[in-house]
Order: C-alpha cells, then structure tokens, then sequence
C-alpha cells in the first residue's frame, strides 16, 4: 500500500483521523515516539514530524511507540513485545543481553528473538543500535562537541561509535553534524514537462533535483536538506556546469532529448547509498518491484527499508527511483507525487517503444 500524500497524512493528523490508523504511523523528532494518525497527544510541530509505511520502519529508524495511542497493540501483535522494546528505550546506553530481555519479557530468548524480528522486522540488538543512532544524530546536531555527542547518547567511547556511526551515516561524525557547513550549494528554477523543476549542485556534482510548486516551496526544502549550508541562486555566469545540466535534464523530460549523465554529489546512510547505487543500474524501460530491488541488493527481507530509501532519495529522475513500483504491479510512492510517477514512466516505455 502506498502512503498517502504529504498532506493528507498532515490532515489526517490534525484531524486526529481514524480512518487513517494502519495506513501510515507519524513519528516526532523532539520526543523520539511515533503514533497513529489518530492519537489525541497534543499536536507536534509541523517541522518534526517524520511519515513511515508502518511499526518497522519507524522502529527500525529509533523511535518508539507512544504510550497514549498504542500504535503497535493490534490483536496480532504481543504486547509483551512491544514492553521490550519500550524496555530497550529505556535502558539502551546500557549492555542488553538476549538473556536480560528474555528474563524481562517472560518469554524464552528464541521465542523473544523470533516473536520481536517477526513483528517489527528488526532483531532486539538492531533496535537498541538504532535507538542509540537517532539519539546520537541528534545530540550532533545539538552539542558543540563530537566527543559531547558521543557520551551523551550514551555509547562511552569513542572507538565504539565510529565504526557504528559510519555504518549508519555514511559519511563522517563531523561532516554529518555540519549539515552542509562550509559548503557553497548553488541552484537554479526551471518550468519543465512534469512542474516546477530545481537542481542544486556543489562542487562535485548535483546533490539535489526536485520537483514542486513554488519556487518558495522548494527552496525551504533544499534549506531543509542542507541546514548550515551557503545557498546562492546560480545564474549562467556563476554557475555554468549546472545550467547546462538544467538544460539537459529539460530536454530529457520535455522533448525525450538524450538522459543526462551527470556527476552526483549522494549523501545518505550506507544503506541508502547502497539503494541509490543500485537504482543507477536500472535501465530506462525496466521497471521492478520493490521485493526485486532488495533482492538485488542481497537482502530479500530489507523490503520496506528498500522502499523508504527510495522516497528519501533527494536527486529525483537522475537516481531513477521511479521505476521501481509495488508487487503487484502498483505504482507505490513517489516524493514529488504519483502524477509525475506515471508520467516519467509513461514517456520512458514511449522511447522504448519508439527505438524498438
């Protein structure tokens, strides 16, 4: 099932919906728990709250569930294990056994890790890292230091949460808490086939493409992506890589001109980067699904991980994440709207069919 849009999912909200409750779960950033759509807690700023398909994802992202809304007692799920996990919450600075939590829960350590992995499609040892991760992003962002970070998330050493932090960041501690300082990002507006299109490049190549309404709208989210970086709006003479990139790119989506090759600037976690390295290997005119694309990557049970990579994937049609669609053939999400989705591969199967 496909999440709804932006919008309806922060009406939903709003309107405390219960029409919406399993469609999607919203977490927020300043208080770490996710909820349903319809949960009567006071409503969190706009700008922190954060849209997942489910439980897993959410969890699997370190937040935990609220305790007013309840959004993982379904009748199929223990609430035993829904207590572990509020347990590891609680307690995750500190060394978790498997004995401990079996101890805890009442269950036996097999069935804690079988019932936990099946219900929320991490183990309890990736949760208590993942846990541990959001609260170090977060404490990067929020301290002067990356040895201040570091203890108060609660990892104890340095050597320790190195080799965890690039694993999860893709990118160094440091370069993840600048957030883009220091860095000169210029960009550029386009009216294009599919909308209001921008392109945002720094000196190793284009970082980001997107699609929206206003001019306004899009430059708030590039601000967004890259917090403490120098935004300049480019005009040929300045920047004249990325207006012939602009120029290619358009050609391609108003005209079917060439697909440009251009030089990309990623910035994501491994895993994302690993997703996105992936989608470049997708031909124009092939299209799988989202099950086929973790299979490629070699993780036949990352399904919904793959799926969130692809809508956090900021370099919209350059990192073709368009052409992946549901099992059965649906179209899924997409960032800049499913519109543009049909529209992409519309054109592309038009091209094949035109060279064939």
């Amino acid at each position: 099932m496909s999440l709804p849009s932006e919008a309806q999912m922060r009406a939903a909200i709003s309107a405390r919906d219960p029409s919406l409750d399993g469609v999607f779960v919203y977490a927020v950033l300043t208080t770490g728990v996710f909820c349903r759509p319809s949960c009567a807690s006071r409503h969190a700023r706009p700008e922190n709250l954060r849209f997942f398909p489910g439980i897993d994802a959410a969890m699997a992202a370190g937040y935990r569930p609220c305790k007013r809304c309840r959004p993982t007692e379904t009748g199929m799920l223990d609430t035993r294990l829904v207590d572990i996990a509020r347990y590891i919450d609680a307690h995750a600075e500190t060394p978790l056994t498997l004995a401990e939590l079996s101890a805890v829960s009442g269950l036996s350590a097999g069935a804690l890790q079988r019932g936990f992995t099946r219900a929320f499609s991490i183990s309890p040892k990736t949760y208590r890292n993942a846990v541990r991760m959001r609260r170090y992003k977060q404490q990067l962002k929020d301290t002067d230091t990356v040895t201040e970070a570091i203890f108060a998330a609660g990892f104890g050493s340095t050597s320790r949460v190195y080799g965890e932090a690039t694993r999860n960041l893709g990118m160094t501690p440091s370069t993840y808490r600048a957030g883009g300082a220091g860095e000169t990002i210029a960009y550029a507006c386009r009216q294009s086939a599919l909308g209001l299109l921008m392109m945002a490049a720094t000196d190793k190549g284009v970082c980001c493409v997107q699609f929206g309404d206003t001019e306004h709208a899009l430059l708030d989210a590039l601000r967004d992506e890259f917090p403490r970086a120098e935004l300049i709006a480019s005009s040929a003479q300045h920047a004249p890589e990325l207006n012939f990139w602009m120029q290619a790119l358009k050609q391609y989506l108003d005209v079917g001109g060439p697909r440009p090759d251009l030089p990309l600037d990623m910035r994501g976690t491994v895993f994302q980067m690993q997703v996105w390295r992936c989608l470049l290997s997708v031909r124009e005119g092939e299209v799988l699904s989202y099950r086929e694309l973790a299979e490629r990557l070699g993780m036949p049970s990352a399904v919904r991980a793959v799926a969130s990579a692809c809508g956090r994937n900021r370099i919209g049609v350059l990192i073709p994440c368009h052409r992946v669609l549901r099992s059965d053939g649906g179209l899924g999400g997409y960032r800049w709207g499913l519109e543009r989705k049909r529209q992409l591969l519309e054109a592309e199967r038009q091209r094949q069919h035109g060279a064939s």
